[in-house]
Order: structure tokens, then sequence, then C-alpha cells
């Protein structure tokens, strides 16, 4: 079975959320539980940081448009922090680098 760590730590006004790992269909559902959790406190920015990302599946990836897609109706910000080649290349295949704000350095996001 794959693996997940998710871990959520506060930077200035942001609030990352550091993934390492697979992220699939027996992994997805704990992503969604820690963004509901930090999406409760209206956080402004969410930083997904997928650098750590070796696999992500159908799943994973209707879980990045989904928090994406629930930060802007509640007026915020999802970014994304740059994955793996894998990562990367299901992204361009889906176009869904096209709609997501992604950065290679989370520490450079302005505000």
């Amino acid at each position: 079975m794959s693996t997940l760590d998710v871990t959520t730590e506060r930077v200035a006004d942001q609030t990352r959320v550091v993934l390492v790992g697979e992220l699939d269909i027996a992994n997805a559902p704990l992503l969604e539980s820690e963004l509901e959790r930090v999406e409760a406190d209206s956080p402004g920015t969410v930083v997904l940081d997928l650098s750590g990302v070796e696999f992500i599946d159908s799943t994973g990836l209707r879980s990045v448009i989904a928090a994406n897609e629930r930060a802007q109706a509640a007026g915020g910000r999802l970014v994304v922090v740059r994955g793996s080649a894998a990562v990367e290349r299901l992204f361009s295949v889906m176009q869904v680098d096209q709609r997501l704000e992604i950065v290679d350095d989370p520490d450079a996001i302005a505000s």
C-alpha cells in the first residue's frame, strides 16, 4: 500500500500543506480531511507543496482541482508547489497546469 505523509504549518500569512509520498485513491481522503480542517480557519492563501509527491493518480488530481475551486469560491487562493516529473506530466497532459497557480519556491510567494 502506498503512503502519504501530510504536515501542515503556518508560515507568515500562509498555511502550507506539505505532502510526501503518493497521492492516489488510497491516500486522497487523508489530503481531503486535512484540507477541510485548514479551510475551516479561512486561511486566505493555502500552499499545497507537492515537491515531495512521487506519484499522483486521477483521484489525487481531482483533490487538487477541488481544493483550487473551493479556494476561489471562498475568495482565497491556492498555490501549488511544483511536484516531481510524474506529477508535472499529469498536470500538463490534463492541462491542469494552465488552471493552477504553480510555483517552484514556496518562499517566493507574494501575498
